[in-house]
């Protein structure tokens, strides 16, 4: 298979990392870092208004697909693994044993098992499934364009009124992703759910243990800080006032109005109660897990309900036990870490499923969990060459990706890799076409073009066709 993709801008340079949550504080000293992300990604172009929503699950490492939406029970015992597949409610789509509770909701979700690729390493592909674009080197922790992610967030800014952020993350940017020459303030607002005090917790038979006390830091604004946060807005207008005098192409007016949105974000009730998880029942707690997966995917129905666009969370980095789904042989055992992963997984996914589905948010919200790329469909081959445990390496010649919600088809299976797994055989598709299909979800136009550092215009997607299955 051909991978069409080309990158060929430089990388961009990325500034150091934001803290883990935007602070308050900052504000009152006058450092104004939110009004120039609000800034930028006003510049990038705005979509129209409207109310769509994606939640990227993204399960860094690369997940092996013969472990979870493709396996292979017929193949020999060296390709398929040690576990069987389970019916669903959906005729043809199976899925692992370890994952009954999408056997009940296999209705409300896809899988598309065609997509595959050619950048074997792991933030090279990142950049490939994120940006369209095959990186100059695969190696490289950051990404030659802006991931979509990244573009979807800039574009929504300027037309939100939900008073809260459009791009929100659990990190500052995805291995082999990042804003490229959107830069470093076009990045998420960043929510670590792996907090201090849950680096002292004991680790779980099976999973992180969450700190109970958990909260959003820095968006309880106490009365003295919100009084003066008051102030400097009032300050703010005094300027913008005194300054529409003198500025006759309003270029200051227009920084004040983005200064002023930023203050708007971090003092809005609407920001504090979408991150306010002691909102919730403790059955609705219960049901997607007191653990960061299942704290995650809860933030995460919370935020697009309140009116985020796009909300990005890393499911590879958010245990200390199973940091990534990178199984290799010389890493850890495959089979012990999905006996210990794939249950959290299935109750934090399902509920999320579930709750989009129940609080009718199904034709709004397009849920999306995926990796990089597959596992080795043989265990043990690539690299772990003296394996201490059996392992998959790299393979992006074949991946399954879980789709939900979006107003789009469910219940169905779109392509299908061999019986050995190791490529598609029929519906050959490209991440592209994936990514195309998003666009096209969130109203946005995939030619639109962007201006990288040079000046030069790109489009945001350089090829691609939305997957028609799905529409």
């Amino acid at each position: 298979m051909t991978d069409n993709a080309s990158g060929h801008g430089q990388p961009a340079a990325v500034g150091r990392s934001r803290r883990s949550v935007l602070q308050v504080g900052s504000l009152l000293l006058g450092g104004l870092g939110l009004s120039d992300l609000l800034r930028l990604r006003a510049s990038a172009g705005a979509a129209k208004t409207v109310d769509t929503a994606v939640i990227l699950l993204w399960l860094e490492g690369g997940p092996s697909h013969m472990e979870t939406y493709d396996m292979k029970p017929d193949a020999p015992r060296e390709y398929r693994g040690e576990f069987s597949p389970t019916p669903t409610r959906v005729p043809g789509l199976d899925v692992c044993e370890l994952l009954p509770r999408h056997c009940e909701l296999a209705d409300r979700f896809s899988v598309i098992r065609s997509v595959a690729h050619q950048v074997p390493d792991h933030p090279g592909a990142a950049g490939r499934f994120l940006t369209g674009r095959t990186p100059r080197n695969i190696s490289a922790s950051v990404s030659d364009h802006p991931t979509f992610d990244a573009i979807v967030g800039s574009m929504r800014e300027e037309t939100s009124r939900s008073g809260i952020p459009q791009f929100v993350s659990n990190r500052a940017r995805l291995k082999g992703g990042g804003q490229a020459y959107l830069g470093p303030t076009a990045g998420p607002f960043v929510v670590d759910l792996l907090t201090p005090k849950m680096a002292q917790l004991p680790i779980g038979p099976d999973f992180d243990q969450l700190d109970p006390e958990f909260s959003v830091e820095n968006l309880a604004v106490n009365e003295q800080v919100a009084d003066r946060l008051d102030d400097r807005m009032e300050l703010l207008n005094a300027f913008d006032r005194l300054r529409r005098d003198v500025d006759s192409n309003r270029l200051i007016e227009a920084s004040d109005r983005f200064q002023q949105r930023a203050v708007q974000v971090l003092s809005s009730s609407a920001t504090r109660d979408a991150f306010d998880l002691a909102r919730e029942p403790a059955a609705v707690r219960d049901r997607y897990g007191r653990n960061t997966m299942g704290h995650s995917a809860l933030l995460a129905r919370r935020l697009v309900e309140a009116g985020c666009s796009m909300v990005t969370l890393d499911w590879g980095r958010i245990s200390r036990k199973f940091p990534t789904w990178d199984d290799h042989g010389d890493a850890q055992h495959i089979f012990d870490a999905m006996k210990s992963r794939l249950p959290v997984y299935d109750q934090a996914l399902t509920a999320l499923i579930e709750d989009v589905f129940q609080r009718g948010l199904d034709k709004r919200v397009l849920v999306i969990a995926t990796g990089e790329f597959g596992r080795t469909p043989k265990v043990n081959m690539g690299r772990a060459k003296t394996p201490m445990w059996p392992g998959r390496d790299h393979w992006p010649g074949a991946m399954s990706i879980l789709v939900s919600g979006g107003g789009w088809k469910m219940g169905q299976v779109i392509g299908q890799t061999n019986n050995k797994g190791e490529y598609p055989a029929e519906r050959i598709l490209d991440p592209n076409d994936f990514i195309a299909t998003v666009y096209r979800f969130l109203e946005i136009d995939p030619g639109a073009m962007m201006v990288d550092h040079r000046g030069r215009p790109l489009p945001l997607l350089p090829s691609g066709e939305p997957i028609r299955e799905l529409l």
